[in-house]
């Protein structure tokens, strides 16, 4: 395993001591923590290639505010988000502002690894300016128009109720156009599968 460096930026001091040993333990030798985004910006743009754990609750400027910056200052980093809200709304806007994941606290080791094993297997990152949305399009050539709906509403923000009242169906419904259209694009999760979407220029 390469030594991908990883950058943490988060105000809980007990966190970051937890998640460095973690990740330590893991084999991922290069870890700086951050207690802020302002700590973290100045040093940013110079960073070696790596990925970034941001939490979203930060003093001062929060964890979108500081992914909006990155990419404002064109520094396309792999970002993963981490929040203590896991829902559709909050996951949009990350994937949005850049974050290539959103991990829920709490959250097990086996899931953030996997998570950076991923990242690493795709550097450089899929999200980097000027990439191509035409293999993203074709992921979606195979959605049938009810799982367009609901994807298009995904996207949109809407959480499984509200997109089942909406199109007139049943949350369990939705639940399973989510699944079949997650199998058929390829998308591990979530946050994967609003990345294709916003790269094929759903919602634009």
């Amino acid at each position: 395993m390469p030594d991908l460096p990883i950058y943490i930026v988060d105000d809980d001091d007990a966190h970051r001591r937890s998640l460095t040993l973690l990740l330590n333990l893991s084999g991922y030798r290069t870890v700086r923590s951050f207690p802020s985004a302002e700590a973290f910006l100045p040093w940013a743009a110079s960073a070696p290639e790596g990925v970034l754990l941001l939490d979203q609750i930060l003093p001062g400027l929060d964890g979108l505010g500081l992914l909006r910056r990155l990419r404002d200052d064109d520094v396309t980093m792999p970002v993963v988000m981490i929040t203590g809200r896991g829902d559709v709304p909050f996951a949009v806007r990350a994937v949005r502002a850049g974050a290539l994941d959103v991990l829920e606290k709490p959250f097990d080791r086996s899931r953030l690894i996997e998570v950076l094993r991923e990242i690493e297997r795709h550097l450089p990152p899929p999200r980097a300016t000027g990439q191509p949305a035409g293999p993203a399009r074709k992921r979606l050539l195979a959605l049938t128009p009810r799982e367009r709906d609901v994807l298009n509403l995904l996207v949109a923000g809407l959480a499984n109720k509200a997109i089942a009242h909406d199109l007139g169906i049943s949350p369990r419904t939705v639940e399973v156009h989510r699944a079949h259209i997650m199998d058929k694009v390829g998308a591990r999760n979530l946050s994967s599968l609003l990345q294709i979407a916003l790269e094929a220029g759903v919602g634009q």
